[in-house]
C-alpha cells in the first residue's frame, strides 16, 4: 500500500469549465490526471486530495466530479479548498459520497498514520493579509489543532496534516500551522493551492526542523500524482 498526493484538481464536468484558460500547463489536465492515476496507483493505496476538488457551487452540482473522482483506483481522503463551495456539513458529504472519506475537525489514518488537516488560509505577514484574514486565520489554527488533538488522544504516534493553503507566509516565516506541526511531532505537510511558475517558489518545501513540506498542487505536478510513502 503507498500514499499519494494531488491537490487542486478543479474539476468541472457539469459546468464545463475549462482550466487550460490559466495556461498551457492545464490543457486536458483531467484527462492527463486520469492517465497517470491509473498508470500509478492501485486500489490498495490511499491518495490525499487537499483541496479545490470541484468548481460546483453546490453539492448536487459537485456529484458528477465526486463521482469521476470515486471511480479513480485508490481510497480518497479530502480537505477542503478556498473554491469548493459546494462543501457543506460532514453528514451531508458522507451521505452523499460514503467511499470519500472528508476531514473537518477530525482525522483520518493511512496504516500507522494519522491524516489530520484544515484548509488553511492566508498567514499574518502575507503582502494580501488583511484584518478579516486574521479572524479566519486563527479559525482554521483551531481546527487543525482540534484534529492534532484527537489523533493524539487517540494514540496515533505518527501524524501528516494536509492543508490546502500553504502553512506559512511567501517569506516562508513561521507561522501557528508550523508551530502546530512542529509541537505535535508531524512527520510531512502536504499543501496546494499555488499555480504558476512565478508562486511555486512561495510554498515552503523541504526538511524545516524535523518537518517535512511538500507542494502538491496539480499544475506543478504536470497531472501526476506525487508519492509520499
Amino acid at each position: 500500500m503507498a500514499l499519494f498526493a494531488i491537490g487542486d484538481l478543479h474539476l468541472s464536468f457539469a459546468l464545463e469549465k475549462p482550466m487550460d484558460i490559466f495556461g498551457d500547463q492545464w490543457e486536458n489536465h483531467t484527462e492527463r490526471v486520469k492517465k497517470a492515476w491509473l498508470e500509478m496507483i492501485k486500489d490498495t493505496d490511499t491518495v490525499l486530495i487537499p483541496g479545490d476538488v470541484s468548481w460546483a457551487l453546490t453539492l448536487e452540482e459537485a456529484c458528477l466530479d465526486l463521482e469521476w473522482l470515486n471511480a479513480l483506483p485508490g481510497r480518497k481522503i479530502l480537505v477542503k479548498g478556498n473554491h469548493d463551495y459546494w462543501w457543506q456539513s460532514i453528514g451531508k458529504l458522507k451521505d452523499a459520497h460514503p467511499n470519500l472519506c472528508f476531514i473537518q475537525n477530525s482525522f483520518s489514518t493511512f496504516e500507522d498514520y494519522a491524516i489530520c488537516g484544515t484548509r488553511g488560509w492566508l498567514c499574518p505577514n502575507d503582502t494580501n493579509f488583511t484584518k478579516h484574514d486574521q479572524k479566519i486565520y486563527e479559525r482554521e489554527i483551531l481546527r487543525l489543532e482540534l484534529s492534532l488533538e484527537q489523533a493524539a488522544k487517540e494514540k496515533w504516534a505518527k501524524r501528516i496534516i494536509m492543508m490546502h493553503y500553504p502553512p506559512t507566509n511567501e517569506k516562508h516565516e513561521v507561522s501557528g500551522f508550523i508551530q502546530l506541526a512542529e509541537a505535535y511531532g508531524v512527520e510531512r505537510v502536504i499543501y496546494a493551492h499555488l499555480h504558476g511558475k512565478n508562486y511555486y517558489r512561495a510554498g515552503l518545501q523541504g526538511l524545516k526542523n524535523g518537518v517535512e513540506y511538500h507542494l502538491v498542487s496539480c499544475d506543478y505536478l504536470q497531472c501526476k500524482p506525487f508519492r509520499i510513502i
